[in-house]
């Protein structure tokens, strides 16, 4: 398996590794993967680090959860331990997937968090390296797009870059804190 991009850190080293400025945020303590799991909601492709992935299953039945946003599809008891399932088509704002076994779930490791990503098939294995990935244009909707790290093109089509940091964290009118997941390297919620 390839190591992690190295990280980026002064504008000197960005225009050597071909980063676009306008690409790293002010914080940019992560690196692009060099390597990621691409797969489809409906038509169109996205792709998560590699190295967060932990498991690919198909389907099966969840445990739904009251109170819950409509994004968090319930959770599954994978071998001892409580995963909560995020449907991306809701999660994208594209409306609840009514899942069959023929889809499957892209078990990630978010902080030290296990977390389900319902979609409709896996795609492929991509490798890349970070001249590969160009910014995500910012109109509308900003908010939707602060889940993408970037867009990656290949020969065949367009992959959005889910950064999974934010999926669960960024501003959602607060359904993560609801849905008893507090955003990413945040201190627990403690409730009486």
């Amino acid at each position: 398996m390839n190591e992690p991009a190295a990280v980026v850190t002064s504008p000197q080293m960005m225009e050597r590794a071909g980063v676009a400025a306008g690409m790293v945020e002010a914080d940019a303590t992560e690196a692009l993967p060099s390597q990621l799991i691409s797969f489809a909601i409906g038509d169109d492709h996205f792709g998560v680090d590699i190295m967060a992935v932990r498991e690919i299953k198909g389907w099966t039945e969840i445990t739904p959860l009251p109170r819950q946003p409509d994004y968090v599809r319930g959770v599954l008891n994978l071998r001892g331990i409580i995963v909560p399932i995020i449907d991306l088509r809701c999660r994208f704002g594209q409306g609840l997937t009514h899942a069959t076994p023929m889809h499957i779930v892209i078990i990630v490791q978010i902080g030290e968090k296990p977390v389900g990503l319902l979609a409709d098939r896996v795609l492929d294995i991509v490798s890349l390296d970070a001249r590969q990935v160009k910014p995500v244009p910012r109109v509308a909707q900003a908010q939707r797009l602060a889940f993408l790290q970037g867009l990656v093109t290949t020969e065949e089509t367009m992959i959005a870059l889910i950064d999974l940091n934010y999926l669960l964290s960024a501003s959602d009118g607060g359904d993560a804190e609801r849905a008893g997941m507090p955003p990413v390297g945040a201190a627990p919620i403690l409730r009486n």
